[in-house]
């Protein structure tokens, strides 16, 4: 495949100098890429494409992903026009695509999307097989994520994943006596007392962020081995564990900034730039956005990442929020979807975006863990194995369109909210949670 794209072309598409830069793999690529067969793919005569995405983050990641979309019209002739919506509507625009046959070819949803939508969509394995066996195979929450629970077929294809870990003021968590974030729950609720003490309280989201929300309760019950079902699918939230889970929450949040029952995706962010906050989790995006803006630069030297604590888990308990692309039977053009999405995946075009990035989204393929992305910032290095966890939305049971739901309507979240806020007990709050999950397990099983 070609890797040009003229200077002409690329500012007529109103693309960045460093996303123009970047377009195509370097020379010196560490990248390692077997020599498989490529599919192929008979594109459809006339053959156009719509995909909608979520918005960036990071503005390269726009800017570059274009950029390579630009580089297959130009190579195939096949049109491609990609849309960036907001976080809290790509799960409503995908519904209403699934529910009424129409719209979007491909959609790049969150996590375990493909899985609410399974009967809707294209399998995708000649794709998934084709790219694992060029790029050194799957990482484990991709093929979480992409496959069918207990089967081979990918309905999804995974783009890459952000983590949320701990993001905190080192000089802050001097002032009080700390070096580091303690991996315990009862150190970690000292520190957060400690700071709240000292006029920089920590912040963490309890409202209905697709993001920042989820990743927060799902941490908070984790981390003292709760879970959702078990591994064979039954729902064991309202547990001991879960009880215990609840009771921290409620400790900790008289430790948090105000507001945080109504935080949304980018609250912290803005905590946390305006120096309100010294302690959240969040993806590189906050770190980057603070690194790049000479106003903020020195609190990017000040931060810290670290992984959430692990508790009572034998390993740090996060997930990556993943980008998971999906093709839609609706589709007129499958094979040039697929076309596109193999070719958005390849090395020439794949590192480069990957490393526009900055590491706010990490890669699905074994191989691209070599990209110069990671060895760049040591600030930035701790992103690179997200998609090696074994935590996902719905652990520890099978994925389906009901922990999909679960997750979706914020049925952790707003358990983990009513107790944080005087409003439920922790047994009302799990019991509650059971029946709303039990409910969405009922309407799966007609």
């Amino acid at each position: 495949m070609k890797n040009d794209i003229t200077r002409r072309e690329a500012l007529a598409l109103g693309v960045s100098a460093a996303a123009l830069a970047a377009t195509g793999a370097s020379a010196q690529s560490p990248i390692k890429a077997a020599d498989v067969p490529a599919p192929k793919f008979a594109i459809e005569k006339g053959a156009s494409l719509r995909m909608l995405r979520p918005v960036r983050f990071v503005q390269a990641d726009e800017d570059v992903f274009r950029a390579n979309a630009a580089k297959f019209t130009k190579e195939t002739g096949v049109e491609v026009k990609v849309d960036f919506v907001g976080w809290e509507d790509i799960n409503q625009q995908t519904a209403v695509t699934s529910n009424s046959g129409a719209g979007p070819d491909m959609i790049i949803g969150f996590s375990d999307a493909p899985h609410i939508y399974a009967d809707k969509l294209v399998e995708l394995s000649d794709v998934a097989d084709y790219l694992g066996k060029r790029y050194g195979g799957w990482l484990p929450l991709a093929q979480t994520y992409g496959k069918r629970s207990k089967g081979n077929a990918w309905i999804g294809l995974p783009f890459g994943a952000t983590a949320g870990p701990l993001i905190y003021r080192k000089s802050i968590l001097k002032s009080v006596g700390y070096d580091s974030v303690p991996e315990d729950h009862a150190g970690f609720l000292g520190l957060c007392q400690k700071l709240q003490k000292a006029g920089k309280p920590a912040g963490f989201a309890l409202g209905n962020a697709k993001g920042d929300g989820n990743g927060f309760a799902n941490w908070a019950l984790w981390s003292h081995n709760a879970a959702l079902l078990d591994e064979s699918g039954n729902i064991v939230i309202n547990s001991k564990e879960t009880i215990a889970a609840l009771k921290w929450v409620k400790e900790l949040y008289p430790t948090f900034i105000a507001g945080t029952p109504s935080w949304n995706d980018v609250s912290n962010n803005r905590a946390y730039s305006a120096q309100e906050i010294s302690l959240t989790a969040n993806g590189v995006s906050l770190y980057f956005s603070l690194k790049n803006d000479p106003a903020t630069k020195a609190i990017a030297e000040d931060s810290e990442h670290q992984l959430l604590p692990k508790g009572n888990a034998k390993i740090s308990p996060m997930a990556g929020l993943t980008l998971n692309a999906m093709l839609f039977k609706h589709s007129q053009y499958p094979n040039a979807a697929k076309a596109f999405l193999t070719f958005m995946l390849e090395k020439d075009q794949y590192e480069p975006w990957l490393n526009a990035n900055s590491g706010y989204w990490s890669q699905p393929l074994a191989a691209y863990a070599e990209a110069k992305v990671w060895s760049e910032d040591p600030k930035v290095a701790i992103f690179k194995n997200t998609m090696q966890s074994t935590y996902y939305d719905g652990y520890k049971g099978p994925i389906s369109t009901a922990t999909g739901a679960v997750s979706a309507d914020y049925v952790l979240v707003q358990m983990c909210a009513a107790v944080a806020t005087g409003a439920s007990t922790p047994e009302a709050a799990a019991a509650e949670a059971e029946q709303r999950a039990k409910r969405y397990f009922r309407r799966q099983e007609r």
